[in-house]
């Protein structure tokens, strides 16, 4: 049985894809390795195949139209046998050491027949253009190497959360939820972190910095640029966000998982409505009203909650450009704080 399926969506990869698919080699042959391959336009098959060729017990390799990452990140859960799922971005890596720790942990808790549905750990951002970084981690959010429920889980702030690079998911769980992220939308790994969370009955923490994630490229979906360029896509996803459960249905939720996902519809609004705001426009002012009506129409009490208990409900209610102007100030200060630039 092959411990962790990794799947590594790629487009256009071929300058950086060997970094990432080379620290996950390190966890040996009890692991598989997914290459997609999704519409590429270099030589990302070529090199792709080049690892089938050399790690045939290893790689497995999808080579398909393209469709964004989520069709990536769904054409490898289709094919994965292994017990978990994690989903590695071909411009990031994984540290080796932190690799074997995980790998050894798994082992560890399948002896003692104790295996979690969830593993937590930190993530790195690597900042390439000056050559720093920032760790996200969960020392002060969840207990370390010992599995627990989600009323051991305390409170998030602001914008501290549980991203995808975070999450190693059991895969027969992950299935259960049926998660299915849309194609061709970018930001889709918001909702990968949000809709199988209820069916992660067991959690454990390990404080290892495991995933590094490269910031730096101007093509980056998290270039600002990018982001207001994209809103429409955010918005796509939030609605996903907001249709995946109601308002009724977190509050039955366990007292841990009932915050975070509150605090998580919550910060990735706020984010949303940045998007949209940072310019203006007769079309994004149309479609910030459509997302509001869209929510309101499935959910009034979700609605209620998002509209006037946010942490964006004061900027809800300011003149366009004066908002424009508060979520600029506050992405300028979000970035000083993980140092994204």
């Amino acid at each position: 049985m092959k411990l962790i399926s990794f799947a590594v969506p790629c487009y256009n990869s071929q300058d950086y894809m060997r970094k990432c698919i080379d620290s996950i080699l390190t966890a040996g042959d009890e692991i598989e390795i997914i290459i997609v391959n999704d519409g590429s336009k270099d030589d990302t098959i070529k090199i792709a195949n080049e690892y089938l060729e050399r790690y045939p017990e290893i790689v497995k390799v999808v080579d398909k139209e393209n469709g964004g990452h989520g069709s990536g990140v769904n054409a490898g859960l289709k094919l994965a046998t292994g017990l978990y799922y994690k989903v590695v971005d071909s411009d990031d890596w994984l540290d080796e050491e932190s690799l074997q720790k995980l790998m050894a942990k798994i082992k560890s808790h399948m002896q003692e027949d104790t295996l979690p549905d969830l593993y937590v750990t930190n993530f790195v951002y690597e900042k390439a253009y000056d050559n720093t970084r920032h760790v996200s981690r969960y020392t002060d959010k969840m207990p370390q190497d010992v599995i627990f429920g989600w009323d051991k889980v305390k409170p998030f702030k602001y914008s501290h959360m549980m991203l995808m690079h975070a999450l190693l998911y059991k895969r027969e769980k992950l299935i259960e939820s049926g998660l299915e992220l849309p194609e061709h939308t970018f930001y889709v790994d918001e909702i990968y972190a949000y809709q199988p969370l209820p069916y992660m009955k067991t959690i454990c923490y390990l404080d290892l910095d495991l995933y590094r994630y490269f910031i730096g490229r101007s093509d980056q979906s998290i270039n600002r640029s990018n982001f207001i360029k994209r809103y429409d896509q955010q918005i796509r996803v939030m609605q996903r966000l907001t249709d995946a459960y109601s308002w009724k249905e977190i509050k039955k939720m366990p007292k841990g998982l009932r915050k975070y996902m509150w605090h998580s519809l919550n910060a990735i609004m706020i984010t949303t409505v940045y998007f949209i705001c940072a310019e203006y426009s007769k079309d994004r002012k149309e479609k910030l009203k459509a997302m509001w009506n869209h929510i309101k129409e499935r959910d009034k009490a979700l609605y209620r909650k998002l509209r006037h208990r946010s942490y964006c409900t004061s900027v809800n209610y300011m003149p366009w450009r004066l908002r424009s102007k508060v979520m600029n100030f506050a992405y300028d200060r979000l970035c000083k704080t993980v140092k994204l630039g």
